[in-house]
């Protein structure tokens, strides 16, 4: 990357269709939970729209006709199948090479994800990606997008203002959060969203590719 100055100091990574290519298996868990606690199928629209949101909520939302007192089965489906699905989910092409060279540049940085933070944690474990972030918060923890918690937190814990904070996500819930924050935001179009979603909440891009991504922030972050 180049020598000029930095835009950003703090830049916020979604996880979950930014950086870890799962979307299409997150949406197979969830359509199988349902089925297993005797829902209807979600349609693929629908479990790719809640991806992102915390947990209990995102199932709630897909699986409307699902009854309240059968969330927590629906719950313990959903992860039975995504763990014995863990082995499968890689990271897109071109993520680490990208990581590094904004390590070099001496961003901050960090994942925001409505994962728990066990599983983040095991993932970043089996991936051999300790070191590469600096800090990291989970919906499990805090308060789930599009809540600007999150970001929030980040920014205190590493003494950043909201214009030196860039968040990238895959869901109008990663780039509602980020304008909740006071953040700005690009979009990636790879992931769970269709990226005409993300015009009206304003992104500095969208990327189309992990290359794309990498060559902007090279340029702009």
């Amino acid at each position: 990357m180049s020598s000029r100055p930095r835009q950003f100091d703090l830049i916020a990574f979604d996880w979950d269709g930014t950086l870890f290519d799962s979307t299409a298996i997150i949406v197979r868990c969830i359509q199988q939970a349902a089925i297993d606690v005797g829902g209807v199928r979600p349609s693929d629209e629908a479990a790719a729209y809640v991806i992102g949101m915390a947990l209990a909520p995102a199932l709630a939302h897909a699986a409307p006709d699902v009854p309240p007192e059968k969330y927590p089965e629906l719950g313990k489906r959903y992860r039975h199948h995504y763990m014995a699905q863990q082995n499968v989910i890689s990271l897109f092409p071109g993520v680490l090479p990208m990581l590094a060279e904004l390590k070099a540049r001496h961003h901050w940085l960090t994942v925001a994800t409505g994962k728990s933070r066990r599983g983040l944690d095991d993932v970043l474990q089996s991936r051999q990606l300790q070191g590469v972030f600096d800090g990291s918060r989970t919906a499990d923890e805090t308060a789930g997008k599009p809540d600007p918690r999150m970001l929030l937190e980040l920014m205190r814990e590493f003494g950043v203002e909201p214009e030196r904070t860039l968040m990238i996500g895959d869901t109008t819930h990663d780039l509602q959060m980020a304008r909740n924050a006071g953040c700005a935001s690009v979009g990636v179009s790879y992931g769970a969203h269709e990226p005409t979603d993300f015009e009206a909440l304003e992104p500095r891009h969208i990327a189309h590719s992990v290359a794309d991504l990498h060559q902007w922030l090279s340029e702009h972050a």
